[in-house]
């Protein structure tokens, strides 16, 4: 049930209009009631919820998210949470490439918006912590406010570049235990998941990845996020070798091999990611269709490709939100009727 208290200015709201009102027909207003409705469903503790989650030893998978509608898809098709990537908020929304040109506002504000949409925990990209020990501070700041249930933050230089890519620079693990302190400090809820990403491996090799793992949980991370192994043994051997909650980056045309979420799962891996997957097919999807309007100058002949008006209504809940409009109108209305505004 929800409570909604009037406003008192010129200001439409839904089918009513709100006038001015006098101060002695203020006191007789009444609040208005709305019974239960879909989009008026109490969302939980989404940290604690994956900190619940993740404590059942199963194997999470968190497909990425780019925007709120492919957040929802990715709910509705009955995953447990999403993953805001970087890159593709970076390629999608700025149509820049992931080499740190987004600021952690601009992020925070993106993932904010996704997480915002669906009721799953959501987990975020926030690249090295966009600066400093203090930088990260108010990263971790942005973050909780926007309604993520965690983050993870890397161990490279600013500006940082594509974890699979050739040509990073890592900082001290001195400089990256400072970031994951400073993290702790800044959240206010205890079940925000801190993840530490090492990127060292392909820099400084599989043993300092394992030094550095060890460090980041001793500064306060709550998991660890290697990132760039290029073989499955090598990821059974880094679960065997640090005993801690462990995240895997599962993304194409990579260093890393495709492989499946059940071996993860027999190595003791918490969360696996699958941050551009879909991004992916969706470009190649939008290409051919361009291709073949512009080729046929007509679409109709891909209306077996698309996503029907009906199913789209049905993700974005629109019935829904015309009940709610309507009935916030009704109560409304039956509350105040006896009102002259």
């Amino acid at each position: 049930m929800l409570i909604l208290k009037t406003r008192f200015s010129e200001t439409h709201f839904s089918h009513v209009v709100l006038k001015k009102v006098e101060p002695e027909i203020r006191g007789k207003l009444k609040p208005t009631v709305i019974e239960k409705n879909p989009v008026l469903t109490p969302v939980p503790n989404k940290p604690t919820t994956l900190r619940e989650r993740l404590s059942d030893k199963k194997t999470l998978v968190l497909p990425g998210a780019f925007n709120a509608i492919s957040a929802k898809i990715i709910e509705q098709e009955g995953f447990e949470g999403a993953y805001v990537t970087g890159a593709g908020i970076a390629n999608g929304v700025f149509g820049y490439p992931d080499i740190g040109m987004v600021t952690a506002v601009e992020m925070a504000t993106q993932a904010g918006y996704i997480a915002q949409a669906v009721t799953i925990p959501v987990i975020a990209d926030a690249d090295n912590g966009y600066g400093e020990a203090i930088n990260v501070f108010r990263t971790v700041q942005l973050y909780e406010q926007a309604g993520l249930s965690g983050l993870h933050i890397e161990d490279q230089v600013m500006p940082k570049r594509c974890g699979h890519l050739e040509g990073k620079q890592i900082i001290s693990i001195t400089a990256m235990a400072e970031k994951i302190q400073a993290a702790s400090a800044a959240r206010v809820n205890p079940d925000f998941l801190l993840i530490a990403r090492v990127d060292s491996k392909s820099v400084h090799g599989f043993e300092d990845a394992v030094n550095r793992a060890h460090a980041y949980l001793q500064a306060g991370a709550d998991m660890i996020f290697i990132e760039a192994l290029t073989s499955e043994a090598e990821f059974e051997q880094f679960a065997s070798l640090v005993k801690a909650p462990l995240m895997a980056n599962m993304t194409e045309f990579g260093k890393t091999p495709y492989i499946p979420v059940s071996a993860f799962e027999s190595w003791g891996y918490a969360i696996v990611i699958f941050p551009m997957t879909i991004f992916r097919i969706m470009m190649k999807a939008m290409q051919t269709g361009l291709q073949s309007l512009q080729c046929h100058g007509t679409q109709a002949h891909l209306l077996d490709t698309m996503t029907s008006r009906k199913d789209l209504y049905r993700i974005l809940q629109y019935t829904a939100y015309e009940e709610l409009d309507a009935s916030i109108a009704t109560a409304f209305s039956e509350n105040n009727r006896a009102i002259d505004l």
